[in-house]
């Protein structure tokens, strides 16, 4: 597989990620019947919702229930991609049918989509051509929060500030 340029470390609180660890990662899902195995131990309930999703520095999908730590799902590694996913049947088969790039603990760039895009295409998962939902993230150069870009406004929500254009959040990633 190819690999994007760049990989994303945790960037959120340190005891979420102090509680991480890489023995209770997300289940990698590195083949068809992988996921077949997988999402046959789902329940109905759980299969309407979207999962909690990194793609490791390896370029494997690893799944977690929604409400998980990306951070533990990702056993408190760096990531390709990180963000939330929602499986759907179509003609007979499961399919991503919901992707977005939404994590706040790594903040990972729409860039990241390659890595995602390979990692359902190794497995055989049908998938759309991009993130579903878009998420932009930039650091304050002010108050140094990380924030979400909305509605193509990059002013920082907690003071005020104005915010890059260009993605910033990992002070120790940048070039």
């Amino acid at each position: 597989m190819n690999r994007p340029r760049r990989s994303y470390r945790y960037v959120g609180p340190a005891d979420i990620k102090a509680a991480a660890r890489p023995e209770c990662g997300g289940r990698p899902i590195r083949t068809a019947a992988e996921f077949d195995g997988w999402v046959k131990e789902r329940s109905a309930t759980e299969l309407t919702e979207p999962f909690t999703f990194v793609v490791d520095t390896d370029g494997v999908l690893r799944l977690a229930p929604r409400r998980s730590e990306h951070v533990a799902c990702a056993g408190g590694d760096r990531v390709l991609s990180a963000g939330e996913i929602g499986f759907v049947r179509e003609a007979g088969r499961w399919v991503a049918g919901e992707v977005t790039n939404h994590s706040t603990g790594y903040c990972p760039e729409v860039e990241s989509w390659s890595a995602v895009a390979e990692s359902l295409d190794h497995v055989g998962l049908g998938r759309p051509s991009a993130f579903t939902h878009e998420v932009h993230f930039r650091r304050c150069p002010d108050c140094q929060d990380n924030s979400i870009v909305r509605e193509g406004y990059y002013v920082c929500v907690f003071c005020g500030a104005n915010l890059p254009e260009t993605w910033n959040v990992d002070p120790a990633d940048e070039d």
